[in-house]
């Protein structure tokens, strides 16, 4: 397993790194001690949370994920071992599932001071590698929206979160702190403030990025690499997709957008026809088309980890060798054919 740094820290995270938003819907306990257990085995010390989790979020279920990891860190004792990433729920309409959250989630000093205090109690630890705001307190075109629209309404400044932040930076509960769900302009915010204010640095970024999904690319990989401050890359299957078991209409037992109706990002007529040319490439390449989506991914110059997921311990399994594909200069070629063709079909 290869290790990269994580910003300008002096951490190093495997370049696959655990997602875990399906412990404790899609995965009970058992199935999530497994799934923890082999990835360090292979080398995987990176392991991503939030407090939302796991997805889709309600009320029952709510930090539900958290606990699991706390029960495991605590049974295995092996806290040192890994970097352990989680996030702060960030604002949302009302009807968008969170509200529950502390009667509707906010990042003004009292909702993050709380949220990080409830997570490390989940968590069974005394401190949280890697603190990420989930997404900007303002309204901005995130979660697949491309056109900007301005509104006036920006919330909790920037400069009130990223204060929160290093009041628990210097109590010791939080070592670094990244962005979710970014933009160029927000990164840019929180970067000015550290560098002028004597505040925390941002050490990654964590947004979507996929062969179906390459917005990233536009106005972030380049701060990315010369701010260092690398892509922590979610959904690089694209829910899954991009494996091919979706295709034909085909909806397999217990997948999730089989499951859950609300996850259509990834099933438009473009994003589908797209996916089977990836599919079809990577069958002629010798490939399994999982496993070249997510090399694909991983050895993007401003990738520092790749956000892997799996429900069945075979997924797993596949997922982490995907660590071992380079892909040829000629099927990289092939890709971006394709890209150029059908430019995100998913964003």
């Amino acid at each position: 397993m290869e290790y990269r740094k994580l910003g300008k820290t002096d951490i190093d995270v495997s370049k696959i790194c655990l997602g875990t938003m399906t412990f404790g819907e899609q995965n009970s306990e058992a199935e999530a001690f497994e799934q923890l257990d082999y990835a360090l085995e292979k080398g995987v010390n990176f392991i991503d949370c939030a407090e939302m989790y796991p997805v889709p979020p309600k009320p029952e279920t709510y930090g539900e994920t958290e606990e699991i990891i706390g029960n495991w860190l605590q049974k295995r004792g092996r806290r040192a071992d890994v970097v352990l990433a989680s996030k702060v729920t960030g604002r949302s309409a009302a009807n968008s599932g969170v509200g529950h959250i502390r009667g509707g989630p906010r990042l003004d000093r009292a909702q993050i001071l709380k949220a990080c205090d409830d997570s490390l109690s989940r968590l069974k630890t005394d401190y949280i590698d890697l603190y990420q705001v989930h997404w900007p307190e303002r309204q901005s075109n995130f979660f697949g929206k491309l056109g900007y629209q301005h509104g006036e309404d920006d919330g909790v400044d920037i400069s009130e979160t990223l204060s929160a932040l290093q009041e628990l930076v210097e109590a010791g509960k939080v070592r670094h702190i990244g962005l979710s769900n970014e933009t160029p302009w927000g990164m840019h915010r929180y970067l000015r403030l550290a560098a002028h204010g004597n505040k925390p640095r941002i050490a990654s970024i964590q947004n979507p990025y996929s062969l179906l999904n390459r917005t990233f690319e536009v106005g972030l990989a380049e701060m990315a690499i010369r701010e260092q401050c690398g892509l922590l890359a979610y959904s690089p299957l694209a829910f899954g997709t991009l494996s091919g078991k979706y295709l034909d209409g085909a909806r397999p037992a217990g997948a999730r957008l089989t499951l859950f109706e609300r996850f259509q990002r990834y099933t438009g007529e473009r994003a589908v026809s797209a996916t089977t040319q990836y599919v079809n490439l990577a069958r002629e390449s010798g490939l399994d088309p999982a496993q070249m989506a997510l090399a694909f991914v991983t050895q993007q110059p401003f990738v520092t980890s790749n956000i892997i997921g799996a429900t069945t311990m075979a997924q797993l399994e596949s997922n982490i060798a995907s660590a071992d594909i380079e892909l040829a200069a000629d099927q990289l070629a092939a890709i971006e054919d394709i890209h150029s063709q059908t430019p995100n079909p998913a964003p």
